[in-house]
């Protein structure tokens, strides 16, 4: 139990804490300095490259009634295009998916369709379509879809060569915008670089059948450009002074 003294003293703390808090209080909710003006500003630069690289799908697919016999024949398919694409060591070829599916008709035996697909990357169209051609003609695989695009150096490249385009621009533009707000100067605030590009192209043959190897050379391929761009956004941060006369 308090006595009288300790009652006082625990009294004149909290009437102390309080004096302290209330302060602190109105403190945090006084607004802080203003923030100086800005303007937000966008730039880009773009740049058109020639596609440098391909990439294609074919696969081997077989129906049977009996599904061990489909699966027999597509991978012997599939490891006999292997092989034969060792003759191409500039074409990067790989194994891709591999599916097992059971066909009911009415009226009709079941059946089973085993596919398995392998893609095929390149730099070297020519050696590319040779393959493919090969691929089609000899070995009975079938074009899923084919796509040029950019390598991965090539577009670092590219975006290298225009970023410093876009940042020029930018700075043009904040110049401008300050100027035209009637400030004297600016400076740099947040800003961001941000590079992108087209997606793959997919040429309009791309569902049509590849020549014969024995009775044309390999079809002519058509890689196209991409367009790369490179785009600054960011706060020009506005400086108060008079406009310097022109």
């Amino acid at each position: 139990m308090l006595t009288p003294r300790a009652s006082q003293r625990l009294v004149a703390v909290v009437v102390v804490a309080v004096a302290v808090a209330a302060p602190l209080c109105v403190m945090a909710q006084l607004p802080g300095p203003p923030l100086p003006p800005s303007v937000t500003v966008n730039a880009s630069a773009t740049t058109m490259i020639t596609n440098d690289r391909l990439q294609a799908s074919l696969r081997a697919e077989v129906e049977n009634q009996s599904p061990a016999a489909a699966a027999s024949q597509v991978n012997a398919t599939i490891a006999k295009a292997l092989a034969d694409a060792k003759a191409y060591p500039g074409v990067k070829v790989a194994t891709a998916g591999y599916s097992t599916q059971q066909i009911s008709e009415k009226g009709k035996p079941t059946r089973w369709r085993v596919a398995q697909s392998i893609n095929i990357d390149a730099s070297d169209f020519t050696a590319a379509a040779t393959l493919m051609s090969k691929l089609q003609d000899e070995n009975g695989l079938l074009l899923s879809g084919m796509a040029f695009s950019l390598t991965d150096k090539t577009r670092r490249e590219a975006e290298d060569s225009v970023t410093l385009q876009a940042i020029k621009s930018w700075q043009a533009r904040a110049q401008q915008a300050a100027q035209g707000l009637g400030f004297a100067s600016w400076r740099v605030g947040h800003v961001n670089v941000q590079a992108s590009g087209g997606g793959p192209v997919y040429p309009l043959m791309r569902a049509q059948p590849m020549a014969s190897v024995a009775a044309a050379p390999p079809v002519a391929l058509e890689a196209g450009t991409t367009e790369v761009t490179v785009t600054v956004s960011g706060d020009a941060v506005l400086e108060v002074g008079s406009v310097p006369s022109r």
